[in-house]
């Protein structure tokens, strides 16, 4: 059994502090202060703080979020406080703390975003904000869409040139980049508006405390990438085993992601139904199960090409593989059909209310489909698409393989014996 975390007789107190230090407080904050017995933060963070506030200062170890509890249990009977960075519960130390401290009290600050925002005249509900703050810059590439106005938060000094650098290789060269440092201080710098196509990092290297302000602007040339399920084919790399545009909108459809939801993706080829699943939502996540160790690493190039690096690519056959992963909120089954017990595994590993969706070009597989259906429920259809190609001087129509799909809802059905 794990031990009882000891109860703490004050709440967690976490302040926000910005660029403008101890001066830029509000008493309240600053009476917290100098009542705390313990004080933790980023070394950067605790020198901002005046003698007056005696007490214990201990600065965050690497990596910072196992050491929370470990901390609070540590201090445990003291009246702690926590310094951070603007707004904690905004990309900061507030959720790892209202997720361990028995009580938390929370005197925020105006976050690097508000006063950036409030320096370049952008209302917030048009703005969208991506950290990459402990987070790969790939990343930032789902947000890309012509028009957009992004707010970058920064890890140091070197992500206004990492920023640059993606937007060029994506096709956003044009794009128009600010950098906003020391917001709220002494040393509050902008620099002068600039493209990604025209940035040269080594001529400002710039303060570390920073948050990237991008207008977004594609390319004439690069291929348009909606915000919804049907990215064109020539977004992927792949070698044929990829579900196409149209039968890929119809499959997201039936999946039907919804924020924070997790998804299987069974057989995933070039990884497309999984990347475009994430793409509906930033927290959304996936898992790909791909048994071709080149194919994996395919997967995983496009993930990163799409904006979706957190896609997790597993190796190996299923179901086999299926083993120890985190319960799906939805499984897509694009190949492996016939893999021996593998449909009735993904039907035990959904919750209620999860979905299944499988796809199949073979009349093997669709057998198998026709009898989940008998048994489970769902729905059974059959997607055809046809394409206007040249005949002669003239125009007709190519027929693509039709696509059976078979789909449902794992649902409570009260009568006798029923297998749903």
């Amino acid at each position: 059994m794990t031990p009882a975390r000891p109860a703490q007789p004050f709440p967690v107190t976490v302040v926000g502090i910005g660029a403008d230090g101890w001066q830029g407080l509000p008493e309240s904050s600053r009476t917290e202060l100098r009542a705390a017995g313990v004080l933790i933060g980023g070394q950067r963070q605790l020198d901002l703080l005046p003698p007056e506030c005696a007490g214990e200062r201990i600065a965050w170890p690497s990596p910072l979020r196992p050491a929370v509890p470990r901390l609070l249990a540590a201090h445990a009977g003291r009246r702690i406080a926590v310094l951070a960075s603007g707004d904690p519960m905004f990309y900061g130390i507030g959720r790892a703390l209202a997720e361990e401290a028995d009580a938390l009290r929370v005197l925020p600050h105006p976050s690097s975003v508000s006063h950036a925002a409030a320096r370049l005249g952008w209302p917030l509900e048009d703005v969208e904000v991506v950290t990459l703050v402990g987070r790969p810059a790939a990343g930032l590439a789902a947000a890309l869409h012509e028009g957009r106005r992004l707010l970058v938060l920064s890890a140091d000094a070197g992500t206004p040139g990492e920023v640059a650098a993606l937007l060029r290789d994506r096709g956003f060269g044009p794009s128009r980049m600010r950098v906003l440092e020391q917001l709220g201080g002494d040393r509050e710098r902008t620099t002068a508006e600039t493209t990604a196509d025209d940035w040269v990092q080594s001529q400002s290297p710039g303060d570390p405390l920073n948050i990237v302000a991008v207008r977004c602007r594609r390319a004439p040339d690069t291929p348009r990438l909606g915000a919804v399920p049907g990215l064109p084919d020539e977004a992927y790399e792949h070698d044929g085993q990829l579900t196409k545009k149209h039968i890929r909108a119809a499959t997201l459809g039936a999946l039907a992601p919804a924020p924070g939801e997790l998804l299987w993706d069974v057989g995933g080829g070039s990884g497309s139904i999984a990347v475009e699943w994430m793409r509906t939502h930033p927290s959304c996540r996936a898992v790909t199960v791909e048994r071709d160790p080149v194919r994996a690493e395919r997967i995983t190039r496009n993930a990163e090409r799409l904006g979706v690096p957190g896609l997790r690519v597993v190796g190996g056959a299923a179901p086999a593989a299926l083993a120890g992963l985190p319960a799906p909120n939805a499984v897509f089954v694009g190949g492996g059909l016939t893999a021996p017990g593998l449909l009735d595994v993904c039907w035990a590993a959904l919750p209620l209310g999860g979905r299944l969706v499988a796809n199949t070009v073979t009349l093997e597989s669709e057998a198998l489909l026709a009898d989940a259906h008998r048994r489970h429920g769902g729905e059974l259809v059959r997607l055809a698409v046809a394409h206007a190609v040249p005949v002669g001087g003239f125009t007709g129509w190519r027929q693509a393989m039709p696509v059976t799909q078979w789909s449902v809802e794992k649902t409570v059905d009260p009568s006798p014996g029923a297998d749903r």
